[in-house]
């Protein structure tokens, strides 16, 4: 199943065409697509009992966030080992687990506002809970997801670098720095859900390329992690990390500017694509 939002409502997306969810289900389902998470059970049971014929075509400018008002959004700090390397940073023994804030959430096709000269780019699979999480044991973590969907944890390298302590999770969540989408994606719909290739292009030129089998810390091990410390929610998001390629390790280094295009891809699920743009202050 792969869940989206068109036009601020849920919808189920078959290829080319999409089923309003409230529509085929009458009424059963609401429009709003952040009400699906809590009911997700209920969700798939419905699902694989429907018969969806026909659909609309729709237009991929009619995406919005798939999930616009996360509860909670947790995120991962150096979890490849080749983004560790070149960033000259020893790989954790334990997962680097921060939180960016809800509002940074936008949509797959949302422009990037720069209010800074040191916005960097960081492609990252991204997992949706589908049912509470409370120390959980990792055999069982995979129960919890709702599904996957692509994202972009955008950075603002000289706020996060800032002494004495790192900064991280004001420095990832200015307005915009976290686009998902553009579908919500049920592990079922891949072949190997723990082996997806992902990639980053800045202006066509490709900057990141790698997979998420390279985690190091893998979805199960993460939801284990950091369900043991915290109460997760239906709705929330879990940014996995990033492969090497960011703008801040490259010689010289590069940053966003106003009218770069960054496209961020990960296989089975789908592109995003966000325009960056001055900040309108």
């Amino acid at each position: 199943m792969r869940i989206a939002s068109l036009k601020g409502r849920a919808a189920i997306v078959d290829g080319d065409v999409a089923h309003d969810l409230a529509v085929v289900s009458g009424g059963e389902f609401g429009a709003d697509p952040s009400d699906l998470y809590g009911r997700w059970d209920a969700l798939r049971e419905w699902a694989a009992a429907a018969e969806l014929g026909g659909g609309t075509p729709y237009k991929e400018a009619d995406l919005g966030c798939p999930v616009p008002r996360p509860p909670q959004v947790f995120a991962l700090a150096v979890n490849y080992q080749d983004h560790a390397a070149e960033a000259s940073i020893e790989a954790p023994e334990h997962p680097l687990v921060f939180t960016k804030f809800p509002t940074s959430i936008s949509g797959p096709f949302a422009p990037i506002e720069l209010s800074t000269n040191r916005a960097d780019w960081e492609v990252e699979l991204v997992v949706v809970l589908g049912r509470p999480a409370w120390q959980v044991p990792v055999e069982e973590a995979w129960d919890h997801v709702a599904g996957l969907t692509v994202g972009q944890d955008i950075s603002e390298r000289r706020m996060q670098f800032r002494k004495p302590f790192p900064h991280l999770s004001v420095a990832k969540s200015l307005p915009g720095f976290g686009p998902i989408g553009p579908v919500v994606v049920t592990a079922d719909e891949l072949d190997d859900p723990d082996a997806l290739h992902l990639s980053c292009s800045v202006n066509g030129e490709l900057m990141q390329d790698g997979s998420t089998a390279d985690l190091i810390f893998g979805v199960a091990a993460l939801i284990a992690e950091i369900s043991a410390a915290v109460k997760m929610l239906p709705g929330d998001l879990i940014f996995t990390g990033t492969p090497a390629g960011t703008g801040s390790t490259r010689d010289p280094r590069r940053y966003l500017e106003p009218g770069d295009v960054v496209e961020s891809r990960i296989e089975g699920i789908g592109t995003i694509r966000n325009e960056c743009v001055e900040a309108k202050r």
